[in-house]
Order: structure tokens, then sequence, then C-alpha cells
């Protein structure tokens, strides 16, 4: 198993913008195959170290990791959205 981590800063961060792209995140819940589990939440501490919000996903293998950057669900709404709102990200990938 395989955990794709990623945290994302904001631009223009608002509350209602927060729980939005939360909502779409969670959205490949059943929308992408290879997701085995996903996790979302948002920074309840806003230090100058923070993220605004954090990915954690869950998926079979490397390979599914692989077909799930290029899943049609994940680049047309997902990615779409957070490249319109995001500052920066940075990820990690790990065996569990």
């Amino acid at each position: 198993m395989i955990k794709h981590v990623v945290c994302f800063k904001i631009k223009d961060k608002n509350n209602d913008l927060l729980q939005k792209t939360r909502e779409i995140l969670l959205s490949m819940k059943g929308n992408v195959p290879t997701l085995v589990d996903i996790e979302v939440g948002i920074n309840a501490l806003d230090t100058y170290r923070s993220y605004d919000i954090i990915l954690i996903t869950t998926l079979a293998s490397f390979s599914d990791l692989e077909i799930y950057q290029q899943d049609h669900f994940h680049v047309s709404v997902v990615k779409k959205h957070m490249h319109s709102i995001i500052e920066s990200s940075v990820s990690v990938d790990f065996n569990i």
C-alpha cells in the first residue's frame, strides 16, 4: 500500500474557498477507481510554516498512483481547480 500526501498553500484563502476545495478533493472518493482511501484536512493553526489543506490518499501500489495521476476525474476536476487556486504544494509518497 502507498500513502500519497500533498500539502497545499492557497493564494487567496477564505473559509468558503477552503470548504469548497475540501469538498472537491473528497469528491474523488467513488470517482477515482484506484483510490483505496482519502482524507482531507483544513489547517487549524495559521503559522508561518503552515500549509492550508492536506490531502492524504491511500493506493494499492505505485502503479496505481501513476494511474491516479492520469485519471480523467482527477485531472479534469480536481487538478484544474487546485492549479487555479494554489500558491504552492509539496508531496510525499511512501510505502505503508
